[in-house]
C-alpha cells in the first residue's frame, strides 16, 4: 500500500518563481499500478464504421441545447455538501466554507468535436474557487483556456506527470499525486484513486498519470471517477475509502476506436455496487458526442439497469446548472 502524505515527504519541483509543483515521494509498488492503463490498440472492427460521417458531420449541424441562467446557490450549513453539474465531467462541489472545481471545461469545441449542451452556468457566475482538481490530461477534462480563467493563485491537484500542463496558468501550487496518495488542504483530504484508462495528451505522451479523486470534508465524502472503463479496482477503492456520493461516467462507451476505454451504464451500476456508495450521480454524457451511441441513450440504459438492480432510488440525475444540497 502506498504511504499517504502524512507518512511521505513532499518533493518540490519548481517550474517558475511563482508556481511550485509538489510531488509526493513514490513508495514501493506505486509503479505496479500503471498496469491500469488501457492499450492503444484499436478494436477489431473499428474501421467498419465512419465516425466522421455518422457522428462528427451531423453534430456540426446540431444546435446546442441547454439554458444558462444565473444560479441560485443555496446557503450551505456545516456538514452539508452542494453539488452543481456544469456538464460532461465538470462539477462544482461546495461545503460551507470551500468551493472546489473538478475537471472544469467551458470549451465550445474539443478540436473538431462540437459541444452540444451549453455549460450549466457561465464562468463569471462561479463563486470564488478555493481548489481545482483535474483527473487527467485529455482535452475534455483538462481545458487550459478554462483553467487559465479560473486560476486565481489557488492550489490545483493533478496526477503525476500532469503538472507541466497547468503550472503556468496562474495557480500558486500544483500538487501531483500517484495512486492512493493523499494531500490535506485547508480541512479537506484529497486522494487519487486508480482507474482503467490512459492519460496521454497526445498519442506518444504516455508519461502522464490519470485517476479519480476522493474528496473528504467534514465527515462527508465524494468520489469523482474521472474516466474509466470497468475494472476490478472499484472494489478496492470502496474498501480503502468510505465513499458516500459517487460521480460515475456512463457515456462514450462506443468510441470510434472500438477500444474499451469508458464504462457503459450497466457497468457503472456494477461499479457503484462494488464501491458500496450511497448515491450515484451519472456524468460524462449528453455534452460532447464522443462515441457512436446517441446522446440520450446512456441515461435511459442507466435508469433501466438501476431499476433492475433495485437501486433506482439511489440514483441522482442532475440538471446542468442546478445546485443540489445533500
Amino acid at each position: 500500500m502506498l504511504a499517504s502524505l502524512y507518512a511521505s515527504p513532499q518533493v518540490p519541483i519548481p517550474f517558475s518563481k511563482k508556481t511550485r509543483v509538489v510531488r509526493q515521494a513514490t513508495a514501493d509498488g506505486a509503479e505496479e499500478k500503471r498496469s491500469t492503463r488501457v492499450t492503444l490498440k484499436p478494436g477489431m472492427a473499428w474501421h467498419r464504421r465512419n465516425f466522421l460521417a455518422e457522428v462528427l458531420i451531423p453534430s456540426l449541424f446540431t444546435k446546442r441545447s441547454g439554458e444558462r441562467v444565473a444560479p441560485r446557490f443555496p446557503k450551505i450549513r456545516s456538514g452539508e455538501i452542494c453539488i452543481t453539474w456544469i456538464g460532461h465531467a465538470s462539477f462544482l462541489i461546495q461545503t460551507h466554507d470551500r468551493n472546489i472545481l473538478i475537471d472544469p471545461n467551458w470549451a465550445k469545441w474539443l478540436k473538431v468535436i462540437k459541444r452540444l449542451k451549453q455549460p450549466g452556468i457561465e464562468l463569471h457566475h462561479l463563486p470564488d474557487i478555493d481548489l481545482v482538481l483535474v483527473t487527467h490530461a485529455h482535452f475534455d477534462h483538462l481545458d487550459r483556456r478554462t483553467l487559465r480563467r479560473i486560476a486565481s493563485d489557488q492550489p490545483i491537484v493533478v496526477p503525476v506527470g500532469v503538472g507541466s500542463l497547468v503550472h503556468d496558468l496562474g495557480f500558486n501550487i500544483v500538487h501531483e499525486l500517484d495512486y492512493w496518495q493523499t494531500v490535506p488542504l485547508d480541512g479537506l483530504k484529497i486522494s487519487l484513486t486508480p482507474c482503467h484508462h490512459w492519460g496521454a495528451r497526445f498519442l506518444a505522451d504516455l508519461h502522464r498519470g490519470f485517476g479519480g479523486f476522493v474528496i473528504e470534508a467534514n465527515g462527508r465524502s465524494i468520489f469523482h471517477c474521472g474516466d474509466s472503463a470497468y475494472f476490478p479496482g472499484f472494489k478496492e477503492i470502496g474498501e480503502r475509502h468510505d465513499v458516500e456520493i459517487a460521480l460515475l461516467p456512463i457515456g462514450a462507451y462506443d468510441p470510434p476506436s472500438g477500444r474499451e476505454v469508458h464504462m457503459n451504464p450497466e457497468e457503472a451500476v456494477q461499479a457503484f455496487l462494488e464501491l458500496r456508495a450511497k448515491k450515484l450521480v451519472p456524468m460524462h454524457y449528453g455534452t460532447f458526442r464522443l462515441g457512436y451511441e446517441p446522446l440520450d441513450e446512456p441515461l435511459t440504459r442507466l435508469l433501466a439497469r438501476a431499476r433492475e438492480a433495485g437501486i433506482d432510488h439511489d440514483v441522482l440525475v442532475m440538471t446542468e446548472g442546478q445546485p443540489v444540497v445533500l
